[in-house]
C-alpha cells in the first residue's frame, strides 16, 4: 500500500523547501520593503553559524569522554586497540587514495586545471563532526573568505 495524505508521518521537507523558495522570491519582488526581512534572515544565519562553530569546537570533548567511558568498561583492551588500529589505517588509506588520487584525476579530466592548487583555500573541519549540517556552513564561509567565491554561488 502507498500511504496517502495524513497517513505519512514525519516532517514535510519538500513543503518547507518550496515555502522558503516562494518566500525568497516574494521578498525580492517587494524590493526595498523586503530588504529588512532579508537582512534579518542574513543576521539569523550568521548567528546560527556562530552557534554551530561553538558546537563543533566543544563536541569532540564530549565524544572523547563518551568513548573513554566505554573503553574503561571493556575487558580486552588489546583486542580493541588492534581492531581499531586496523580500521583507522584502512580508513586513512581509503581517504588518501580517494581524496588524493581519484578526485584530483576527475577534476583534472573535467577542467584541465591543477587540482592541487584549489584545496589550499579550504578549511578542514573537525573529523568528529560527521554531520553535513554542521560542516557545510563552515565550509561555505571558508570558500567565500579564502577562495573569494561569490556569496550567491556558494
Amino acid at each position: 500500500q502507498i500511504p496517502v495524505g495524513s497517513e505519512v508521518k514525519g516532517m514535510n521537507i519538500l513543503g518547507l523547501v518550496m515555502f522558503a523558495l516562494v518566500l525568497g522570491v516574494a521578498l525580492k519582488k517587494l524590493g526595498p520593503e523586503g530588504e529588512d526581512l532579508i537582512r534579518f534572515f542574513n543576521s539569523f544565519n550568521e548567528a546560527t553559524m556562530v552557534l554551530v562553530t561553538w558546537i563543533m569546537w566543544y563536541v569532540p570533548i564530549g565524544i572523547m569522554f563518551l568513548v573513554g567511558s566505554k573503553i574503561v568498561e571493556m575487558e580486552d583492551i588489546v583486542l580493541l586497540v588492534t581492531s581499531l588500529g586496523k580500521y583507522i589505517f584502512a580508513s586513512i588509506l581509503g581517504h588518501i587514495i580517494h581524496g588524493g588520487i581519484i578526485l584530483p584525476l576527475i577534476y583534472f579530466a573535467a577542467t584541465r586545471q591543477n587540482p592541487y592548487q584549489h584545496p589550499g583555500g579550504l578549511c578542514f573541519i573537525s573529523p568528529c563532526s560527521v554531520s553535513s549540517s554542521a560542516t557545510l556552513p563552515s565550509m561555505i564561509k571558508c570558500i567565500e573568505e579564502n577562495n573569494k567565491v561569490d556569496k550567491r554561488i556558494s
